[in-house]
């Protein structure tokens, strides 16, 4: 495979994106912001030898970084020696369990998340991460766990806002916006975060800086908390799985517009295998970028060492990595919340609310949980999981049973759904209720051509009520059995009743 001046040029840009967003979800996720650089190091290296696309851009995100936080602010406080140790733990296992994802070759479990619940979360959890950035960008105190009570109290108090910090993050988002009109490669986010050191440094800035960054490479170690495993299995589990939607949607997106291949194992591989450097190099959990992934793409990348060339471009200049201590960090949250904002999106809910009524409740639901768990957004997940598949199942048990009498006074049912245990009952409740409103009728005609799956259940509720209705005195047909039936069917109805 040899490296394209497309790949050079995409990873070095992408890398001048990647150094600011980096520091800035070292701070989201309470990480030391030299603890980003590292990430964005070694990640991108490491997930160059496996991935499946070529355009993905690993590293720190802004979703991955929330949903850290929310796994370790229970057990250690954010930025402490305790806290960056169980995050190397934790990005260790997410990787771990991505790895045998992959190698298992259960990539497809990411499509066990329901739409709408991706849409829920990753709606809330945007939400959850344009809040938390409130109180550094007015550089006022919100002293709450929650992001939104802290947000509303930094909010409430204008006089305590820091007027040179907002006007830092709001230069940002201009800097940041209009780069974007000018051209997709503009580089905003570098242009906004190289005026904000000079005016820290030299402007006379007053606010609250990134501080000393250090200008070492990382020390590469195993030396971690492993007795807290298990506080941290289920986190983990949530990241490696949750944390990959993201990768996949932008996995997919590219390869559908270069009618390429993708290969979902290949990419938990190499996202397990990124999330291993992170957590050896002291960092914390990695995903793959949209807005990245878009600048690496739209350079002209060609294979996937475009990201490997990323890493080392961020690795050469981590010695020179202190320049930016003067940085302010209302131009870090101010970053953050730019890139989240197109999450931030109330469409897809007005398309579940005409499309489905009760996949709008699920994605509200998940939404609702999202933002009230804040900052453990983590169980939002897992509410919308359940809300989901309590959906399903109540959807699949309401068996639709068109019912009539023909003028020959023939009875005839023509189920459709899903026919399995939970359901069944409803099949031969109707039954009765036909056959007590019309008792002079001697045929029973059953169509199953509206039939989906049917399990052994359903199959023997179905001979049961055949058995019923010849009990009754009634002759009985079974009409248009579908296909994806017909074996089933065929053996426990039909063989079974001779």
């Amino acid at each position: 495979m040899r490296i394209g001046r497309g790949d050079l040029v995409a990873g070095v840009t992408a890398a001048f994106v990647l150094i600011p967003q980096s520091l800035a979800y070292a701070q989201l996720a309470g990480m030391p912001p030299a603890r980003g650089l590292y990430v964005a190091a070694l990640a991108p290296i490491a997930a160059a030898f496996f991935a499946s696309s070529p355009y993905l851009g690993t590293g720190p995100t802004a979703i991955t970084s929330l949903l850290t936080l929310g796994a370790l602010t229970a057990i250690a406080a954010p930025g402490s020696f305790d806290y960056v140790a169980l995050a190397g733990l934790l990005a260790l296992l997410v990787g771990t369990m991505r790895i045998l994802l992959g190698a298992f070759h259960a990539g497809t479990i990411v499509y066990l998340l329901s739409q709408p619940v991706i849409t829920g979360f990753m709606t809330g959890a945007a939400a959850v991460i344009v809040a938390s950035q409130i109180p550094d960008l007015l550089y006022a105190t919100g002293s709450a766990a929650n992001p939104f009570v802290a947000a509303w109290n930094a909010l409430m108090q204008p006089g305590s806002w820091h007027l040179q910090s907002l006007f830092v993050g709001m230069a940002t988002v201009v800097v940041v916006l209009a780069g974007k009109r000018i051209h997709r490669l503009f580089p905003g986010i570098l242009l906004a975060v190289v005026g904000a050191t000079l005016y820290g440094a030299l402007g006379g800035y007053t606010g609250h800086t990134v501080g000393e960054i250090g200008g070492s490479f990382p020390r590469l170690s195993l030396d971690l908390p492993w007795a807290s495993i298990p506080l941290l299995l289920i986190p983990a589990m949530v990241i490696a799985v949750v944390g990959f939607s993201e990768p996949a949607a932008i996995a997919r997106h590219y390869a559908a517009i270069d009618r390429q291949r993708w290969n979902p194992n290949r990419e938990f591989v190499s996202q397990g295998v990124a999330n291993l450097a992170a957590a050896i190099g002291g960092g914390f959990p990695v995903g793959g970028s949209f807005t990245r992934s878009a600048v690496v793409h739209d350079a002209g990348a060609t294979t996937r060492l475009a990201g490997g060339i990323t890493g080392l471009v961020v690795l050469v200049m981590l010695p020179f990595m202190d320049l930016l201590s003067s940085l302010p960090v209302p131009a870090l949250a101010a970053g953050v919340i730019v890139a989240v904002r197109e999450m931030l999106s109330l469409r897809p809910f007005r398309e579940y609310w005409s499309y489905a009524r009760l996949q709008f409740l699920v994605a509200g639901g998940t939404l609702v949980a999202t933002v009230s768990f804040a900052p453990h957004v983590e169980r939002g997940v897992l509410v919308g999981v359940a809300l989901a598949t309590a959906a399903h199942l109540l959807r699949e048990l309401r068996l639709s049973i068109p019912s009539w009498v023909s003028d020959n006074g023939t009875l005839h049912l023509a189920p459709k759904g899903v026919l399995y245990f939970a359901s069944s009952p409803g099949l031969e409740r109707t039954f009765t209720e036909l056959l007590v409103a019309h008792p002079d009728s001697r045929k029973l005609v059953i169509h199953l051509d509206g039939l989906g799956r049917v399990d052994l259940t359903g199959a023997l509720a179905l001979r049961g009520l055949l058995e019923d209705a010849r009990a009754a005195g009634l002759e009985t047909t079974v009409k248009d059995i579908p296909p994806q039936a017909r074996k089933i069917i065929t053996r426990v109805v039909l063989d079974g009743d001779r």
